[in-house]
C-alpha cells in the first residue's frame, strides 16, 4: 500500500511539473517500453529477446530524456527492476536478457533527480565473466557485476551516503547467486560500486573484510536475503552443501538456521547467530570512516582465454 502510494505521488509530481503533450509521450513509450520488456522474457527464441532487448533500450532512453521523467513511476513494466533511493537521490533500472539457461547477461541505469529535470544518467555495462576477485575488486558502472537489484537502504557516515542494494543474479545452470553490493558516489558525482565494509572481526572463525557478499546456491532452490527492519539487520539463509562437497556451491542448500549483516560502526557487521546476537561493551569493530576520497577505482583483471 504504501509503495504504491509513492508511485502515485510520483504521478502526481510528474503531471504537474509537464505539459499534457510531454504526458502523452512518455504514456506512449511506457506501452513500447512494456512490450519489449514481455519479449525479453518471454520471446521463444534468444534472437528474438536480444533483438527486443535492444528496442526497450533505445525507447527506454528517449523517455527518460523527456523533461522531469525521473518521477514518471512506469508502474506497468513489470519484468524489469524499478527502484529509488531512500533520499530521492536517484533510481536504478535493471533487468535480464537470457540466451540459454547457462548465459545471462544483465542491463542496467542509474538515473539521477537533477533540479532542473534534465536527464543525468550512468550506464551500467555488465562486466560479470571478466572481474576476478569478485568479492573484493571495487568498480565503477562500466565495470558493473551485474545484478537484479530488489531493495535498497541508505546509511550516512560523516556525510558521506552509502547505498546497500540487495539484488539476484541467476548465474549459471547449476547455481543462484544473491549479492549484497554497495553503491557510493565519488566527488565527481560518479557512481563507484564495492567497498571494504563487510566485516567478520566477530565470528568464531575470522575472514578477511569483503567489499560485496554473495550467496550462492543449488539452482531452483529458494535462498532469501531480505532486510529486516524490527531487527535493522540484513537476514540471509545459513547454507550447507548437501553432499559435503564445500567447494561446490551448486550443492549448496539452506539448513533452516540464519545468518546476518548489522550496521555497526560504519561497517556492515557479520552476526553468526542474529536471533541470539547481543553487542557487548567493546565489541563494536572500530573503523575509520569511509569517505569519498578513500574509494579506489581498480581496473579488475581480465580472465585468461
Amino acid at each position: 500500500m504504501r509503495l504504491k502510494f509513492y508511485h502515485t505521488a510520483l504521478l502526481l509530481v510528474f503531471i504537474q511539473m509537464v505539459g499534457y503533450g510531454q504526458q502523452k509521450k512518455v504514456i506512449f513509450k511506457e506501452d513500447s517500453l512494456k512490450f519489449y520488456g514481455n519479449q525479453i522474457v518471454n520471446a521463444e527464441f534468444p534472437e528474438q529477446r536480444f533483438r527486443a532487448d535492444s528496442q526497450f533500450t533505445r525507447i527506454l532512453v528517449r523517455a527518460l530524456q523527456i523533461q522531469h521523467s525521473f518521477h514518471f513511476p512506469f508502474d506497468s513494466l513489470t519484468t524489469i527492476s524499478r527502484l529509488y533511493s531512500p533520499d530521492s537521490s536517484f533510481r536504478i533500472f535493471t533487468w535480464q536478457v537470457s540466451k540459454d539457461e547457462n548465459t545471462h547477461r544483465r542491463h542496467g541505469a542509474i538515473q539521477m533527480n537533477t533540479e532542473d529535470g534534465s536527464l543525468k544518467l550512468f550506464p551500467l555495462i555488465d562486466r560479470n565473466i571478466l572481474i576476478q576477485n569478485q568479492q573484493d575488486t571495487i568498480t565503477n558502472n562500466y565495470w558493473w557485476m551485474g545484478a537484479i537489484y530488489y531493495k535498497v537502504l541508505m546509511q550516512e557516515v560523516n556525510q558521506n551516503k552509502i547505498y546497500t542494494l540487495l539484488g539476484y543474479d541467476e548465474h549459471n545452470r547449476n547455481s543462484t547467486r544473491k549479492v549484497i553490493e554497495i553503491l557510493t558516489f565519488n566527488r565527481e558525482g560518479q557512481p563507484i560500486f564495492g567497498s571494504p565494509l563487510f566485516v567478520f572481526s566477530n565470528d568464531s572463525i575470522k575472514k578477511p573484510v569483503q567489499a560485496r557478499f554473495f550467496l550462492e546456491y543449488k539452482k531452483n532452490i529458494n535462498a532469501s536475503i531480505k532486510y529486516d527492519d524490527e531487527l535493522a539487520m540484513i537476514i540471509y539463509d545459513h547454507l550447507i552443501s548437501e553432499s559435503n562437497e564445500e567447494k561446490k556451491f551448486e550443492t549448496y542448500v539452506p539448513d533452516g538456521d540464519y545468518e546476518a549483516f548489522k550496521w555497526i560502526n560504519g561497517k556492515w557487521l557479520h552476526i553468526e547467530k542474529p536471533f541470539d546476537f547481543k553487542l557487548e561493551d567493546g565489541q563494536a569493530p572500530i573503523i575509520k570512516p569511509v569517505t569519498d576520497s578513500k574509494i579506489p577505482v581498480k581496473k579488475p583483471v581480465k580472465k585468461g582465454n
